[in-house]
């Protein structure tokens, strides 16, 4: 994402995190959850401990990938005889599996060469308005698992990951040099920093010069290439029924549209053995290199104690499946169960590999279908197709409306009032709000990087509607935090949490007596994160009253205006507000 800031809403320079509050953020970025509450541990003595996600075996998740491997492997593919060497740049779609670049390029050479760039700006850089931490600790140790694992996988392909620090406009074309490599295979992005990064990666390739067999004047040098591959998406974007210009505004157009004159390609398959890799040029450029630390990143973790544990890479993702689907046999209920907030079952929690490319959404659609074939098919089995398609609907939103989804007044120019009160945003960010409900949710966003769609629903509009915030400063603290960020969805959804999206009808008021009473009704949820509570009777746990801090704002609409509220919602006529990270 390449930001551009408006003349219209120029940032208030005070409200500017200065690098020495930076490294503060850093710091609070690592603390444990039992660090953060005022309470000892042995008040939390019952509440669930923590939870890996999956929470299989590290053996159980191998064998359940090696058996998905086994099902998309066809011994009958062939090299199509394009000879020499293609470079394939992983970026966000850390996985073999229905990897289209990798086939691509595998069929289209003699060797294979991978490539990770571990990128400065997004290691090391800081987010464009208010200078958080790009990349907080916890998603970072878990892309590093995803490396890891990502380098596991294709060894057993026959191959290797090479990886490289530095901006990949730097180390490409040095690799391609170095192995005289003839094309560069990548997946597409659609936002500005993602592009601008290709283009610099493109001209960086116009600029090496191949030379070619025989005769000078037989055959002319050649520049490596770079080939551009749709693939984060259920549908491809090849496919859908319009161009993205004239992509309908309103999601649930689009998804009738894609549903009724679209179909999902199927997964790619994969051959025996994706090797080898370049016989010689690895040398001149020092190696395979070695997956990073936190430490050599310049970042360090506390290990929570509680909350869910998200276990990075392509093994675990499959095995996450075949847990969620197969062994607990929850996908029959994920509609009935997708609004809570408390274990790692009441949804699918895919998003962390879905965002990190780990997992590849057409294989989770074909294990939908193939559990509806095997098991049941019914409103849950299909919830979970809708809201892949929710996610799509993000990405191609972002290629038709660029930099306005980044921007104060998003994609409709909105104009609007917003603070960008720095006491109050820290007391939302850190969990001291007043309010139980909002406190658990963000306690729990900085202990394990994840937060429940219901919690993000909740979060974002007390942010925006109680407090005024400018909602950039949550947006792009979610950015920071979230181990499912990506910038189509993070900020699509934020845009609509604020009323600044692309389709007007989308803003909506959440009110938290009415959230408590519905999704927490016993406070098991806001005594776990803030265990100060668990002596209160359950259903004071979210009006503690005297018993917790002070609240730092009114609510515009609390318990007692509840036709008020209502009507409000009504008014604006929504269907979702912040969609849902799976």
């Amino acid at each position: 994402m390449l930001h551009f800031l408006s003349s219209s809403s120029p940032l208030n320079p005070q409200f500017l995190l200065l690098p020495r509050q930076s490294a503060r953020l850093r710091v609070l970025l690592s603390i444990p959850v039992s660090a953060m509450s005022s309470s000892s541990s042995s008040s939390s003595r019952g509440a669930l401990a923590a939870a890996a996600v999956p929470s299989l075996s590290a053996d159980e998740a191998g064998a359940a990938a090696d058996e998905a491997f086994l099902r998309y492997t066809s011994p009958s593919m062939r090299r199509s005889g394009g000879g020499g060497v293609a470079i394939v740049w992983f970026r966000n779609d850390l996985r073999v599996l229905d990897n289209e670049a990798v086939v691509r390029a595998w069929a289209a050479s003699d060797a294979v060469l991978p490539v990770y760039c571990v990128d400065p700006r997004i290691s090391a850089g800081s987010t464009h308005y208010f200078g958080f931490p790009k990349t907080g600790a916890l998603r970072a140790q878990f892309l590093i698992e995803c490396l890891e694992d990502l380098k596991r996988n294709l060894t057993k392909q026959g191959l290797d990951l090479l990886i490289r620090h530095g901006k990949p406009e730097d180390i490409l074309p040095s690799i391609a040099k170095a192995v005289t490599a003839h094309t560069v295979y990548a997946h597409q992005e659609t936002c500005s920093e993602e592009l601008l990064v290709e283009h610099l990666v493109r001209k960086g390739l116009e600029q090496v010069v191949i030379p070619q067999g025989g005769a000078s004047n037989q055959k002319k040098p050649r520049n490596p290439k770079l080939q551009l591959i749709w693939g984060a998406t259920l549908y491809h974007v090849d496919d859908l029924p319009f161009s993205v210009n004239n992509l309908p505004d309103v999601y649930t157009q689009f998804r009738k549209a894609v549903e009724s004159k679209s179909s999902v390609r199927n997964c790619s398959k994969l051959p025996p053995s994706l090797g080898p890799p370049p016989g010689s040029g690895l040398d001149e450029i020092g190696g395979w290199g070695t997956v990073p630390t936190l430490e050599s990143l310049g970042l360090s973790m506390t290990k929570a104690e509680k909350g869910m544990h998200f276990v990075g890479g392509e093994s675990a993702a499959l095995g996450r499946v075949h847990e969620y689907f197969w062994k607990k046999d929850q996908l029959k209920v994920y509609k009935k169960t997708r609004n809570g907030m408390l274990g790692p079952d009441y949804s699918t929690k895919f998003s962390p590999w879905l965002a990190s490319g780990s997992l590849s959404p057409r294989y989770i659609c074909e294990e939908v279908k193939r559990y509806e074939k095997q098991r049941i098919a019914n409103d849950s089995t299909y919830w979970v197709l809708f809201e892949l398609i929710w996610r799509d609907y993000f990405r191609f939103i972002s290629a038709k409306y660029g930099n306005s989804i980044f921007h104060l007044g998003g994609p409709r120019n909105v104009e609007s009032k917003w603070s960008q009160d720095q006491a109050l945003f820290e007391s939302w960010r850190d969990g001291r709000t007043g309010y139980p409900l909002i406190d658990a949710n963000m306690k729990e966003l900085l202990a394990t990087g994840f937060m429940s769609n219901r919690g993000r629903q909740i979060v974002c509009s007390f942010l925006v509607r109680d407090m005024g915030i400018d909602w950039r400063m949550g947006a792009e603290w979610f950015e920071t935090c979230l181990l499912d960020y990506d910038p189509a969805s993070n900020y699509g959804n934020w845009t609509y949490g604020a009323g600044v999206g692309n389709d007007p009808r989308e803003d909506r008021y959440f009110s938290i007596p009415k959230q408590a009473k519905t999704y927490d009704p016993d406070g098991e949820y806001v005594a776990y994160w803030l265990p100060e509570l668990r002596s209160i009777a359950k259903e004071r746990r979210n009006f503690p009253g005297a018993s917790y801090i002070k609240q730092v704002v009114p609510l515009k609409f609390d318990g007692g205006h509840q036709k008020r509220d209502q009507q409000f919602n009504r008014q604006r006529r929504p269907v979702h507000m912040y969609r849902r990270q799976k």
